[in-house]
């Protein structure tokens, strides 16, 4: 047996060996400066970063330059100045002065300025202000009919923003409407109750019908794991066809003695009352996606129901494994998704259109939505101001249509544009210059920005 202490010994050799790579590590980690050595404990101290002179307006000024808000922002505004390039592009008048533009380049560009300038005039004065009506009341009337295309937009806008908090696709915005929009409808030409409750009575089954419509692909997915994209495109069909059906069938939706696939006209005592009176269209259903608005922000940022929402969202097995039941999350998030959306339904036929409607009532909002949701990048308040957005853009492309000749396709291309420059941040960033997600100034940046103070 070997004595432990023996300079021989080959354990305390290789313990020797080990000791002395230590100590020259020490000794090197503590000629760097960029660390520390405790001798007491005999282990590596890292130095704290040198801190930087960042006050706190600065800070927030680059969490404004690097969030989310300020993409959408200026989304917005590459696909206003991509929608100018359209616009001058297909102007005749550009056209014809492009033809000689290098003997006269001025004219070229008074044309485009012309073209563009007077595009977006009309679609201000046709979206938010008309300036040559001469009294207050009939120049606010733009603003108006902006709040009425937006109202079923932020209705159904939340119900797929919901959605995908949730970390679901709901793209069964279409299906879910007409079939809102029939059993409202139905309540509302085929009963005979007083004036308040009738509208109440038809505004609950539309949205309970929406509702159990979503609800369907929410239970087919925490029952059998269908993708609820699938489900839900499969669904629109669903709901259209059946629609179709029942307008085109005597007894169920379509007017009494009318060959035509359209309902009778709603009954006055369930059309949503006129909110500033019969000379503008906007209506009470505005009010309600207002409260649509403060519902769903309760229920995502107050409730613990939204609480298991955004865990569900984020990370459903970890969820899981935390006690959730992520299935019935699954079906408790359609289900109030699909009622938001049945609201945007029951607002087309009880407040926009009462003369009767056809299976042509979802107009495209079901999947406008979706823009809606992705631009206010899912949240309420976001929501909100993209629905009134888009609303802009329905009620000023009219105008510009009208007054300039631009094409209404043109809209639909910057709307979809809008989508585009979302859907690729680090573009946008790219364009703009704008720093990364939550980047601060660089080290050697702030250390020279001291220097020089000093």
């Amino acid at each position: 047996m070997s004595d432990p202490h023996s300079p021989h010994d080959p354990t305390a050799a290789r313990a020797d060996r080990a000791a002395e790579v230590a100590e020259a590590a020490q000794a090197d980690v503590a000629l760097e400066g960029a660390s520390t050595v405790d001798p007491a404990a005999g282990a590596r101290v890292v130095a704290p970063e040198p801190a930087t002179d960042e006050n706190r307006w600065r800070r927030a000024l680059r969490e404004i330059a690097t969030g989310n808000a300020i993409i959408s922002v200026l989304a917005v505004i590459l696909a206003l100045v991509v929608g100018a390039i359209m616009i001058a592009a297909t102007d005749e008048n550009v056209q014809a002065a492009a033809g000689y533009f290098f003997a006269r380049p001025g004219d070229t560009l008074a044309a485009i300025w012309q073209s563009v300038s007077g595009a977006y005039a009309s679609f201000f004065q046709g979206a938010i202000y008309n300036f040559r009506r001469p009294e207050f009341a009939t120049g606010i009337r733009p603003l108006t009919e902006t709040l009425t295309f937006a109202t079923p937009l932020i209705a159904a806008g939340l119900g797929v923003a919901l959605a995908f908090r949730v970390g679901m696709f709901n793209i069964g915005g279409r299906g879910q409407m007409l079939v809102a929009a029939a059993a409202g409808g139905y309540v509302a030409f085929a009963f005979d109750l007083p004036w308040g409750l009738h509208a109440l009575v038809a505004l609950v089954a539309g949205v309970v019908a929406g509702a159990l419509w979503a609800g369907i692909a929410g239970l087919l997915k925490a029952r059998t794991g269908a993708h609820e994209v699938i489900v839900t495109i499969m669904l629109n069909y669903v709901g259209f066809y059946l629609v179709y059906y029942m307008l085109r069938t005597p007894g169920l939706l379509q007017a009494p003695g009318s060959n035509n696939p359209t309902t009778p006209a709603m009954k006055d005592t369930a059309v949503f009352p006129d909110l500033f009176g019969p000379s503008y269209n906007l209506h009470f259903g505005f009010l309600l996606s207002l409260a649509a608005v403060a519902l769903v922000w309760w229920i995502l940022e107050r409730s613990s129901l939204g609480f298991r929402f955004r865990a569900v969202g984020l990370n459903p097995h970890a969820a899981r494994v935390a006690g959730i039941n992520v299935k019935s999350m699954y079906v408790i998030a359609m289900l109030i998704s699909g009622a938001l959306i049945g609201l945007a339904g029951v607002d087309q036929v009880l407040g926009t259109v009462t003369t009767g409607f056809s299976s042509g009532i979802d107009a495209g909002i079901g999947f406008d939505a979706i823009t809606v949701a992705l631009l206010g990048r899912s949240t309420p308040v976001g929501v909100l101001v993209a629905g009134i957005l888009f609303g802009a853009f329905k009620a000023g492309g009219f105008a510009m249509q009208a007054a300039n000749g631009v094409p209404i396709d043109i809209v639909l291309v910057v709307q979809s544009l809008i989508v585009l420059f979302i859907a690729a941040p680090p573009l946008v960033r790219a364009i703009f210059r704008l720093p990364a997600p939550g980047a601060r100034p660089s080290k050697t940046r702030a250390l020279k920005k001291k220097e020089a103070a000093q």
